[in-house]
């Protein structure tokens, strides 16, 4: 099966934001695009779907952020409304503490999700979890575990594949406190690094379960974004190192092309997984530069630019995979 490309909306803009019948025309112009990757905002449903008619560009993907105990209704509002867009998925991200406020259980996370599925199946649209920052899946540990949990009952478990959640670790002892792995990946106990045998992204790969790929490049050990500050003036966290070497001046940092080497050699594993296996459910692609932060919050560089870039090399390199031929074994 082929891929439906789309650009997050938070990366369909310059340097700085513009309006929502701006983004889809941007996206019609620069002809790599297949969908746009966002939800409706709250209050400009409407407007979105205005342009997503005008401009030929459907909305097939989009995601929120909840949390267990508080947000279950809100989800059943957001799935009708994406559906009602067009959309065909919904990324969850579910936030690592519940609303009473302890740490979510494995149990209460494969409740929620049978709870989204459930709810999904009824009215058409697939949902997934994702690997992300600040959830529960940023134990990456956990991951595993939760889809195996998930598939025990009966129910596929749609993966949202976001390596750079991972390789944002790598070599990055800070970023392996955050996630509770550092005395397990520096004992060689749980491996992050793509290049080591028996890594957990290739695990996850094999597993058969990624229904969504999202490409960011970020650098291992990678730097820090200054140009945009968090609230109370803390840097955000290092995810996101352009795709393309930055003009001078658009960029506060000396860009090297080997950093964002790992990040290409997931998508091409990706890419031969899906080649390779017949009932792959890898369905969406998305670019994923953008604001805020903890990425690429008042960079000058053009996000879109980048994005565009990663979606023409995304194309030509998917082309060469599946001209590729099959390895020849040796007796």
């Amino acid at each position: 099966m082929e891929f439906s490309i789309g650009c997050n909306g938070r990366g369909v803009q310059h340097t700085q934001a513009v309006s929502v019948d701006e983004q889809f025309r941007m996206l019609k112009a620069s002809g790599v695009f297949d969908h746009f990757d966002r939800m409706p905002q709250p209050g400009q449903e409407r407007e979105y779907l205005r342009a997503a008619d005008r401009h030929g560009v459907p909305i097939r993907t989009g995601l929120w952020s909840y949390m267990a105990g508080r947000d279950e209704a809100l989800l059943a509002v957001n799935l009708r409304l994406c559906k009602d867009a067009g959309g065909e998925f919904h990324n969850i991200m579910l936030y690592t503490k519940h609303a009473k406020g302890h740490v979510l259980t494995d149990q209460e996370i494969v409740e929620f999700y049978l709870h989204a599925y459930d709810l999904g199946q009824k009215i058409g649209i697939g949902i997934g979890f994702e690997v992300h920052i600040y959830m529960w899946s940023e134990d990456l540990r956990r991951i595993t575990p939760i889809a195996r949990q998930v598939r025990q009952r009966g129910v596929p478990f749609n993966f949202v594949l976001d390596h750079s959640h991972v390789l944002l670790k790598v070599d990055n002892p800070e970023e392996q406190d955050v996630s509770g792995i550092r005395a397990e990946v520096e004992s060689g106990q749980f491996v992050i690094d793509p290049y080591e045998e028996g890594n957990v992204l290739d695990q996850w790969i094999g597993m058969n379960m990624t229904h969504w790929l999202q490409i960011r490049p970020v650098s291992p050990n990678g730097p820090k974004n200054p140009w945009q500050l968090k609230d109370g003036g803390t840097y955000g966290r290092a995810c996101q190192y352009p795709f393309f070497k930055p003009a001078p001046g658009e960029w506060h940092l000396p860009w090297n092309a080997y950093r964002v080497e790992p990040c290409k050699d997931v998508v091409r594993r990706v890419l031969r997984h899906h080649r390779d296996t017949p009932d792959s459910p890898l369905r969406y692609i998305t670019t994923d530069m953008i604001d805020m932060p903890d990425y690429g919050g008042g960079v000058k560089y053009s996000l879109f630019e980048q994005n565009v870039a990663i979606a023409e090399w995304f194309r030509r390199t998917w082309a060469e995979i599946k001209a590729e031929k099959p390895a020849v074994a040796h007796v």
